[in-house]
């Protein structure tokens, strides 16, 4: 179950991994956030990581961009943070949850065991790309068995868990702490989890070539340490939001390679700024977390809300209340 759990990793890659027989590959990925909207990317003023208002007259929503990749238990000044909490309508959590649904365990397992079959990996690569492998799992502490699979996805995504999770970084930090901070207050909790049980299989038609990128992306990342992590997490924590910006964005740029891949991105800012809609429908005010570059891209949560003729203020203007 945990290896499966892992593989959860790779969902929205799976949101259409059979590429076309003819489909051609990009030599580098694109980010599909790549260009942000200039106007909206500022140095917040107040203590604390940077916020966003959304308003239509009787109901505030303050949104919190938050880092899609940061350090475990990172600190940063929670004033702001609990003060708004405090009579909140509801707290929204980032729409990232993906697992596969019960029903579809069975299936997922199969598949899981076709991916961990054919290895170890590293056999299958040259020998440059091998001796860098090496070093890199040697230093993880990982032995060649470790990555039993001929597929480059899945051993990519097996060396993105291995070295974030030596390297102390994690996906989930800090929502899941303002999700215990509003439960203690008994502020709701909104949450989306999306499922992919049944693309799971996909995993296994990916495109060597979609999958051998990726791997080199994840490779040259985990070569590169978790230095630029740290730093656009620092810059995070003090509302420097071009500092933040900086982050590493490797599986964003994988996501971005696969036919289905940019509208399953498309389809979860939809359903973000679908949900921040929904909560100015309440007098009062609420909180919601959105990843920073999703939050502030060309298209992204912002744009499309300004689109509707909602107003969007800054963190160069906020203000405590």
């Amino acid at each position: 179950m945990r290896a499966l759990n892992r593989l959860a990793c790779l969902a929205a890659l799976a949101a259409a991994l059979a590429l076309p027989a003819r489909a051609q590959v990009p030599l580098v990925p694109a980010d599909p956030d790549a260009t942000l909207v200039e106007e909206l990317v500022v140095v917040g003023r107040l203590p604390g990581p940077a916020w966003w208002r959304v308003s239509d007259g009787d109901t505030t929503v303050y949104v919190l961009g938050v880092p899609s990749l940061a350090p475990k238990r990172m600190q940063w000044d929670r004033t702001i943070f609990e003060n708004r909490l405090q009579g909140a309508n509801a707290v929204v959590l980032p729409f990232t949850n993906i697992r596969a649904k019960t029903s579809g365990i069975l299936g997922s397992g199969l598949n899981l065991l076709r991916l961990r079959s054919g290895g170890p990996f590293e056999a299958r690569l040259d020998p440059g790309t091998r001796g860098r492998f090496v070093a890199v799992r040697e230093r993880l502490g990982y032995p060649a068995k470790h990555y039993p699979t001929s597929n480059p996805l899945a051993a990519g995504v097996q060396l993105a868990a291995d070295y974030r999770e030596k390297a102390n970084l994690t996906t989930t930090d800090p929502a899941k702490l303002v999700e215990l901070l509003a439960r203690q207050k008994g502020v709701p909790v909104v949450e989306k989890t999306y499922d992919i049980g049944p693309l799971l299989g996909a995993i296994i038609r990916t495109s060597p070539a979609v999958g051998r990128v990726c791997f080199d992306e994840v490779l040259a990342q985990a070569e590169a340490g978790p230095g630029v992590t740290l730093q656009a997490a620092k810059a995070w924590a003090v509302g420097d939001v071009p500092g933040a910006l900086e982050n590493e964005r490797t599986y964003e740029r994988c996501l971005n390679m696969v036919p289905g891949g940019r509208a399953f991105d498309e389809r979860m800012k939809a359903d973000t700024a679908a949900a921040i809609v929904k909560q100015l429908q309440r007098p009062g005010h609420a909180i919601v977390l959105v990843p920073l570059r999703p939050l502030l891209a060309q298209g992204g949560v912002l744009d499309r809300l300004r689109a509707q003729g909602l107003e969007v203020k800054t963190p160069a203007g906020d203000r405590a209340a």
